[in-house]
């Protein structure tokens, strides 16, 4: 079947017996074929390489956004745990003073104490 279907094209000495001498026609004919089918064979491989790192690069831009909205997530709770921290110190600093004017009434009223026993 492949032959006879070669024959249409010119004689083709690498194909059959009783020929001498491949045509131009049939050279060239065999060339686009060969060639399309080469061309073919690349042509699939470039596309499937170029899916398998769409389906990488897909995978990993996904990594990142998950990631980011992970970083988003722990950046807003700093911020949160900052404000309370904040909120803390200055009750802590409140306390302190507190603890200061009991300390200076203390005070006062021991010297007053012991003004009044000399």
């Amino acid at each position: 079947m492949f032959p006879e279907l070669l024959f249409l094209f010119g004689c083709i000495p690498e194909i059959t017996k009783d020929c001498q001498d491949m045509t131009n026609a049939s050279s060239t004919y065999l060339g686009i074929a060969v060639g399309a089918a080469i061309g073919g064979i690349i042509s699939w491989w470039v596309y499937y390489r170029q899916k398998k790192i769409a389906e990488i690069q897909d995978l990993t831009l996904n990594r990142i956004k998950a990631y980011d909205e992970n970083h988003e997530i722990v950046l807003k709770r700093i911020q949160d745990l900052d404000l309370r921290h904040e909120e803390i110190l200055n009750k802590i600093l409140e306390i302190a003073k507190k603890i200061d004017i009991v300390i200076e009434k203390q005070k006062a009223i021991e010297s007053k104490k012991s003004s009044d026993a000399d």
